[in-house]
Formats: C-alpha cells, structure tokens, sequence
C-alpha cells in the first residue's frame, strides 16, 4: 500500500489542524493505521494508532485529549485532527500502515509509510 499524507502547515500555539493520510490500492480497510512525528535532533515518535475498524484508538499521553484519529475506509483516508496545539508538537508527522493489530507503539512494527508533512507550531 502506498501512502500519501497532507495537511501540514504553520499554525500558531493553541489553533488546529487536520492532516490526512490517502492510501492506495483496495485492502486499506485490512490495515491497522498509525501516526507518529519526529522533531528536529529527535527520535521518531509514536502518536496515536486505530483499528482497521476505527472502533479503537491508541494515544501517546502526550496528545490524549487534543489529538484524534479517525479513518474512513471508504475513503481509504486515515486523518489526524490535532486541536490545542503547543510548540513541542512541531514535528514532521507520518503515517503508517501495519498488517496486524492497531495497538503497536514501535514504528518497526509497521509496514508501510507516507513521506511525512511537517506541522509547526509557533509560540
């Protein structure tokens, strides 16, 4: 699966922003979705993860509450919705695709990635 994500910019501390993730070929909805980020001198980081059924979700602590994944399979769209957002949430952001269960924080563990789009964040 090829992945393609969007919606990164320059967003001032405490707005919004909403990055997608279009995927290609016709098994997305079998796939487990994941965004992570990785700032400037930093360690790619796990951010949120959701089922291939978008019923379930997983959340670094650091988003819980601001942050939210959704996905729509028939769309073959995995979006990131990120409100309240704070200077240490500029990164550039990727999603990625895993064969298997959503609830895997390790970016090895997933298959497939988009080119990443960056989102600053500015104070």
């Amino acid at each position: 699966v090829q992945l393609q994500a969007s919606g990164g910019g320059l967003v001032q501390a405490g707005g919004s922003l909403r990055l997608s993730c279009a995927a290609s070929g016709r098994t997305f909805s079998t796939y487990a979705m994941g965004w992570f980020r990785q700032a400037p001198g930093k360690e790619r980081e796990f951010v949120g993860s959701i089922s291939q059924s978008g019923g379930s979700t997983l959340y670094v602590d650091s988003v819980k509450g601001r942050f939210t994944i959704s996905r729509d399979n028939a769309k073959n769209t995995v979006y990131l919705q990120m409100n309240s957002l704070k200077a240490e949430d500029t990164a550039v952001y990727y999603c990625a695709a895993r064969a298997g269960t959503y609830y895997s924080r390790r970016h090895p563990e997933y298959n497939y990635w988009g080119q990443g789009t960056l989102v600053t964040v500015s104070s």
